[in-house]
């Protein structure tokens, strides 16, 4: 507990200062995690005789992560040619023997959707005018949803939700960590919008706060589940144990990774 505490402090030491700053300095850390998710998922995936090319993986997620957050018209043609050079690669592959190379190819492009074209929206919604803020509502929305659920959860857990991926997870805590992420994204757009400066005064409601805390909270727990399925299959407990205490970057972000996309376009489509 004294290291995951630690950690903890770590990590808020560096990330609060990096979504208040933007630029440069947020780009660094978003870029550091999404590489390092990208390497957690390629040594899962080693560990049961796939072999995803490592580094087209985690060049493609950060080329793609730097187009987005730099150079957004060149964006989608980056991703475009991520996944024709990881063809190019896996075909050389197979030509060298590797019987399972379209396999991996397969895993290849999966990193680099998932986590390259899926994990870039953290970055896209810190250029969002406002975008500091709106991140310091979006992360709360899946923090709360995820403190709900697993203490909720732990104590009053009855009836298992996932069985195979998930075995603590509970319908219960399921239901409470939806309640919670309502409550925080109804609390932050009141405070963001109605207290003190009003940094995101006019553009949230509570109630809007409320329907996006509702979506991300209803939805999040698919990543956390869907970072389940990636371990069961590697037969790992954790992703990494690079974070001690919390174990590896996609232990720490796998909800992010759904809670980035949802948001972004909750408010580019139902807020702006």
């Amino acid at each position: 507990m004294p290291r995951r505490i630690l950690t903890a402090i770590i990590l808020a030491l560096v990330g609060l200062p990096a979504i208040i700053y933007g630029g440069v300095f947020y780009f660094i850390v978003m870029a550091i995690v999404l590489g390092g998710c990208a390497w957690e998922f390629v040594r899962m995936y080693r560990a049961v005789e796939f072999e995803p090319n490592e580094k087209v993986t985690i060049a493609g997620v950060l080329l793609i992560a730097t187009a987005r957050f730099f150079f957004a018209d060149y964006s989608i043609p980056i991703f475009v040619l991520s996944i024709l050079l990881a063809m190019a690669v896996h075909l050389i592959s197979f030509e060298r023997g590797r019987d399972k190379a379209a396999l991996d190819f397969t895993v290849t492009v999966a990193g680099l959707v998932y986590i390259g074209w899926l994990g870039s929206y953290l970055l896209d919604i810190r250029l969002l005018p406002g975008g500091g803020w709106w991140l310091m509502v979006v992360l709360p929305i899946i923090w709360a949803g995820d403190t709900g659920a697993y203490s909720i959860g732990a104590a009053y857990g009855k009836h298992k939700m996932t069985p195979r991926l998930s075995p603590k997870k509970s319908w219960e805590g399921y239901a409470a960590g939806i309640f919670t992420a309502v409550l925080e994204g109804a609390f932050f757009a009141y405070a963001f919008s109605s207290l003190g400066p009003q940094p995101l005064g006019g553009l949230i409601t509570p109630l809007q706060g409320a329907w996006m805390g509702f979506v991300i909270g209803a939805l999040t727990p698919l990543g956390d589940l869907g970072e389940s399925m990636f371990k069961r299959q590697s037969g790992m407990k954790d992703s990494s144990h690079i974070l001690p205490g919390h174990g590896g970057f996609l232990d720490r972000v796998d909800s992010w990774i759904w809670g980035a996309p949802l948001g972004y376009f909750l408010i580019l489509y139902f807020i702006f």
